[in-house]
């Protein structure tokens, strides 16, 4: 029996920290599913999903936190998916707008009021090409529960970027389908990961 883990890794930047994280997560027998990572600013972080023997869990979690030695900090979670796990219609919500404090707040909390689950979101601000002025870019990926019409939300949304004086774009997304970990085929960490 494997057990699933969530975990989440955060660590000055510097090479050698996903090759780092794969050498313990390899070193247990345990595999490498899905992960998302990233440079922010002069810190590196992210989030990834393992699969692990269950009796070789305990030894992984020990091992990896014994990585607060070299300076990144994990921390652990059992992936309780399924249990609360809700099915909804997929959609992508892209938002373009001239930088100001609370554009996330602001629509994460209509995504919340009506019901709508944001499952991964992408931000950065960088500088308008002509004027250098400094433009917010935000990428929603969403479910939308079937209680929610989408023609309502879709109204809802251009409402609030009118408000914000922000530019979005809402698209349906074809449903997913979900891959079982035992059906991702064992790789070497290196090939999981890829060069960092």
């Amino acid at each position: 029996m494997r057990a699933l883990l969530v975990m989440t890794v955060l660590g000055r930047d510097r090479p050698g920290l996903v090759d780092r994280v794969a050498e313990v997560v390899r070193s247990h027998d345990g595999n490498w599913l899905e992960s998302r990572m990233a440079r922010l600013g002069g810190q590196f972080a992210g989030i990834l999903r393992v699969a692990v023997p269950e009796d070789r869990r305990a030894g992984l979690e020990r091992a990896l936190a014994e990585l607060g030695r070299e300076g990144l900090s994990v921390v652990v979670h059992r992936d309780e998916v399924g249990e609360d796990a809700q099915t909804g219609q997929p959609a992508i919500l892209e938002v373009v707008g001239q930088d100001r404090p609370g554009i996330v707040r602001e629509i994460a909390h209509a995504l919340a009021q009506a019901g709508v689950n944001v499952e991964e979101l992408e931000t950065e601000c960088r500088s308008a090409a002509m004027s250098g002025e400094p433009i917010f870019q935000a990428r929603f990926q969403v479910s939308v529960p079937r209680a929610c019409g989408m023609e309502d939300l879709r109204r809802r949304i251009e409402q609030l970027a009118e408000d914000l004086i922000v530019e979005v774009r809402f698209r349906e997304e074809p449903a997913g389908t979900s891959v079982s970990p035992d059906d991702v085929p064992r790789a070497h960490p290196h090939e999981e990961t890829g060069s960092d």
